[in-house]
């Protein structure tokens, strides 16, 4: 039996990709393949997904997740050319569909890829661009597939590195107004442990309040801001500082930085 989906690379994020889609019902185990050199990771991912078929190598004839790292793509791609693959997700950093259409030959259709690492936890954001020989059906596949872990969306191939500067690096971008917070709170007197609790349950509550409400962002803002109150004073000094241009620079900084990372 061909296999519904072949993934090849077992890493971090081609395990929740396979954890999501046997949780959705998108796949039972046993209609999944994983192509792992490594016997460690094999054995790892045979524990964590019961029934999961994990190998060395590929399969012919399967739609195929190339989950591995970019450097290593050519290489890959030459094998899945030989052994003939069906269609082909990529989530490799940076690597354009112009390379795996190159090596892969005609008729295969290629989509590509750019998620975020909240995909680890099932709340990921990604966005799908297709290739020369992508139609419809194929980005539905994709879309599919990427679903199972979080929140997908459909582009053009360029505006890919402004995924990248925006969704792909914005988790570490929290990240780090989160080190703040806990930074600013211990600095007014609360003891670490209970800023950090605090720090990360207001951005926790905040996402949510965003995510499942229909209210835009200055909307919230302005419900929780009070005319001369505690929150319009810690906004007054975020808007003195320059805070949006510092967030637009921020973003500019690392989709420029894809650009030249995708042009080799």
């Amino acid at each position: 039996m061909t296999a519904k989906l072949q993934v090849i690379g077992g890493g971090k994020m081609g395990e929740a990709l396979l954890g999501g889609l046997v949780a959705d019902g998108w796949a039972t185990p046993d209609e999944l393949h994983v192509a792992e050199p490594d016997a460690s990771r094999r054995d790892a991912l045979s524990a964590a997904i019961p029934g999961l078929p994990v190998g060395p190598d590929p399969v012919a004839g399967a739609d195929t997740l190339v989950a591995v790292k970019p450097d290593v793509v050519p290489a890959v791609c030459e094998i899945l050319a030989d052994l003939g693959v069906a269609r082909v997700l990529s989530i490799a950093a940076g690597v354009r569909l112009a390379t795996f259409e190159s090596i892969l030959g005609d008729g295969v259709p290629v989509v590509r890829a750019m998620p975020n690492t909240p995909s680890l936890v099932g709340v990921g954001a990604a966005a799908i661009a297709a290739g020369s020989l992508a139609g419809p059906d194929d980005l539905d596949w994709a879309t599919g597939i990427l679903s199972a872990v979080g929140t997908v969306v459909v582009v053009d191939e360029p505006l890919l590195d402004a995924v990248t500067g925006l969704s792909g690096s914005g988790p570490a971008y929290v990240f780090l107004l989160a080190e703040a917070l806990v930074d600013a709170g211990e600095a007014a007197g609360l003891p670490r442990e209970t800023a950090a609790a605090l720090a990360e349950q207001t951005l926790l509550g905040a996402a949510t309040l965003l995510h499942q409400g229909d209210d835009p962002p200055a909307t919230l803002r302005q419900n929780v801001t009070s005319k001369g109150g505690t929150t319009a004073a810690g906004l007054a000094v975020f808007e003195e500082g320059g805070f949006r241009d510092l967030v637009r620079d921020v973003v500019a900084a690392a989709t420029e930085r894809s650009r030249e990372l995708g042009a080799g």
